[in-house]
Parts: C-alpha cells; structure tokens; sequence
C-alpha cells in the first residue's frame, strides 16, 4: 500500500499547492467573512460551513486551512477507496486508476475551490468510502461496523446540512452504507441506523438555530422571483394583488431581465438583490410567496415549459467549468502561485473545449441513469448501483429549483459516476481475466499459510 500512500500523498500536496490559498467566489468570501466575524451568520447560505471555516481559523490562524482540509479529505477518501480496490482485485493498475480520478479536468477543477458544493460532494465521497470499506470487514468485527457506520453518518449528516437538496443524493448513499457493512441488515439495523440519521440531523440544525441564531433570509425567495418573473407577462405582474412597491419592483425586474436577455438568477441580474444589500432578503417575502402559489398554480404549462427550459440549458449548456481564482476582495487574499492557477485554468479550459462531454450534465445523467440499472454482477455491483441512482437523484432533483445553469451543481454526479464507471470497468475486467478477489486480508493470509508450515513440519518429525 505504500505505493498508494505516496502517489495520494504528493497529489495532495500538489493541489495545496495550485489551490493555495484557495480559490474564493463572492459567495466564497461572504461565508469567510461571516467565519471571521465580519458579517453577522445568516442561512443565505447553510450556516454550518462558516461554523467550521471559524473553527479552522481559530486553530490554525488562517483561513486558508479550509482549502487544505478539502484536498486532505478528497484524497483521502480517493487513497482509501485505492487501497479497497487493491485489495479487492490484487491490481496495482485498478487502484492508481482511482487516484487518476482525482487529476481529471472535471474533477480537479473544484478541488480547492471553498464552495458548498464542494464540500457536500466530498463528503459523500467519504461515505461511499467507508461503505467499500466495510465490504472487506470480517464478519467478527461487530464493533467496528457501528465505528464505521458513525463516521459515515457524521459526513451525511455535514453533507445535507451544508446543501439541504443533498438530500436527494444522500438517500442512495446511506442506504449503501448500510448494505455496505451489514450484507443483509435486520429490521432492527435499518430502524436504529435511519434513527441516527434523522436525530443528527435534527440535533444539528437545533443546535445551530439555537445556539448561533442564524439571520433569516428567506432564500426561497429567489427562485420564486425567477418563476414570477418568467412565466407571467408584464401586464399581469402590473395587476398582481400585492403591494404598488412590490408590484413596480416585479415589473421594473421583469423588463430588465428581457433587456439583458437573463433567463434566470434575477435575484442578482435584474431584481436589485436584496432590502439591504447582497445575500440579504428581498422586501415583501410574505407577498411573494403567496403570489408565486396562486399564480403558479394557475400558470401549471407556462411553469413547466420555463423550468424545462432552464433544466435543458444546465444538461446541454453548462456554464462555470472552472472558477478562476479569488474575486477581488478587501481581505488581501490572492493567490500564492498564480502562474500554477493559470496552468491550472489552461488544463480545464482546454479539457471543456475539446471534451466538452465531460462537463456535460446529459452525459453524466446518462451515466447515472446506466449504472443504476445496469450495475453488473461483480463485488461492486452494489455501490455502482448506489452511486448511480444517487447521481440521478441530484440532477433531476434540481428541476424545480435550478437557479442557474453551473456546472458546480453536477459536480457530485460527475465525480460518483467517474468513479461508479471505474468500478463497474474493474469488475467486468476481473470477469474477463478470471482473477478473483483474495479471500482473506493479507494477515489473515500470512496466518494461514504459518499454519499449514507448521502443521506440515509437525507431520515431518512425525515421520522421522
């Protein structure tokens, strides 16, 4: 494993490097700001990110301990599932192959990019790491199967707090947790470990509003404009029943985004952001919410023809491949080695231009929408399966609510079925060569065959 330890090691170290101090959008400066105090918490974003990048910061000194702890749990996760494979098939090629996953362009491209996509991909990462894991516990090792399933739940839990819609993709993943380190759980198993679940989640998110008492920003709000402002028509936004200011607001919005041709993310391309400035609430939240249900109740096509329209766009036009460095901030934050960031940038803009498929959301869709049903029949039948339907999960789960069309927000299909595609290639490829998995972990191995020596010299003094 030591091979594994030391190409995972130095790709690490390699991303730290490009990465350093971390790339940081505005959105990624907002949640830094509320960490270091200068902006109060509020759930614009899921307050637990900025929770833990304050922690990070009160440890080490510097905020850019976030990016170092992202490339330190992806590659992590990566070298663990390496070294699942390697002793799974006994091929060396197979486990460097899943390390090689971590330097494709559509994966390294938000490696260390501080985002709450980010993270909820790599923490179901890890989970799907501890689940391949488990596929190699003995059956003795009661006591670690709970070790394992709690770290796993830790991550899930992380993961759907820091996206809520993570939900969707988080199911598959838990469910293969489990199977992963059951084989066959009871009814039993399956009520304590969704009770875990279900109680880290509302334990956490008690805490945190109870604790922190995060502003509320009614973010909603903003993909109700977008539908507001898309599927009515000018003359029936200038008869809306809310109030005249509300009212002149939407229309004002609404001529805007047909001037600028913005098809969505009016929140910040047409409507004037927020009451009181960016990442805060737009006025008359109430109003809006009660609008957008009556009238898009009474709009049922004109509603479903926009979202199509906009799903279509994220599946066949994906749009911010590559994050490019750290917006222009007042925290004197850049880049350490921006000549890395622009080898960086030159590596994943030519990937996405030459191979546009790989930041293709229908592709990856397809992909998914394969493995779930097709997942074959090898040892990693299972969490092919999983990684694919909750692949698909994600991305269809984006319909009703897409508020524009980034490839961040299929970042996590395209990096699961990256990795259900190599597993499910492993397979087929120990299918076809006849090699099996070892049955017995190397020490068991080394135990068995001193067995056998020592049993065999017995019989030959025996003899003598």
């Amino acid at each position: 494993m030591w091979v594994l330890t030391v190409a995972a090691a130095v790709c690490c170290w390699a991303t730290i490097l490009v990465f350093s101090p971390g790339y940081l959008s505005n959105d990624s400066l907002y949640q830094l700001k509320q960490a270091m105090g200068r902006e109060p918490l509020s759930d614009w974003h899921p307050p637990v990110m900025s929770l833990a990048w304050r922690a990070l910061i009160a440890l080490t000194g510097t905020p850019a301990s976030m990016a170092v702890v992202q490339a330190v749990v992806f590659w992590g996760a990566l070298w663990v599932i390496a070294c699942c494979v390697q002793e799974s098939t006994a091929r060396r090629p197979g486990a460097l192959a899943v390390l090689g996953i971590g330097l494709l362009p559509h994966i390294l491209t938000f490696v260390g990019v501080v985002w709450k996509d980010v993270h909820m991909a790599f923490a179901l990462l890890v989970t799907s790491a501890i689940a391949l894991s488990g596929l190699r516990l003995r059956a003795d090792r009661r006591a670690m199967r709970w070790v394992l399933f709690g770290v796993g739940v830790l991550f899930l839990v992380y993961a759907i707090l820091v996206r809520k819609n993570t939900i969707f993709a988080a199911i598959p993943v838990f469910v293969m947790l489990v199977l992963a380190l059951w084989r066959k759980p009871a009814r039993r198993v399956w009520i304590i470990s969704s009770a875990a679940l279900a109680i880290g989640l509302v334990a956490s998110t008690t805490t945190i509003s109870a604790v922190e008492r995060p502003v509320k920003t009614s973010q909603i709000s903003q993909i109700m404009l977008d539908d507001l402002l898309h599927v009515l028509s000018v003359s029936e936004l200038q008869s809306a029943a809310v109030s005249p200011d509300l009212r002149e607001h939407l229309v004002a919005a609404a001529k805007e985004c047909a001037r600028i041709n913005a098809l969505s993310d009016t929140y910040w391309a047409c409507y004037g952001r927020g009451e009181h400035g960016p990442f805060t609430a737009v006025a008359h939240t109430d109003q809006i919410t009660s609008l957008w249900i009556s009238e898009m109740t009474s709009h049922v096509p004109g509603y479903l023809q926009y979202r199509l329209e906009i799903f279509s766009q994220f599946l066949f036009e994906p749009r911010y491949q590559y994050h490019p460095g750290i917006t222009a901030n007042d925290l004197q934050l850049e880049l350490s080695h921006p000549r890395l960031g622009r080898a960086l940038q030159t590596y994943v803009d030519g990937a996405a231009r030459d191979l546009p498929v790989l930041f293709a959301g229908w592709f990856w869709l397809t992909i998914a929408v394969v493995l779930a049903i097709r997942p074959g029949s090898g040892g990693f039948a299972m969490p092919v399966r999983a990684l694919g339907i909750s692949s698909a999960a994600y991305v269809l789960g984006y319909l009703p609510i897409l508020p524009v069309t980034n490839y961040r927000y299929m970042y996590w299909s395209a990096i699961a079925c990256t990795l259900g595609l190599l597993l499910f290639w492993l397979d087929r490829d120990r299918g076809t060569t006849g090699s099996e998995p070892p049955q017995r972990h190397g020490r068991d191995r080394w135990r068995h065959a001193n067995r056998i020596h020592l049993h065999l010299d017995r019989q030959r003094r025996g003899s003598r």
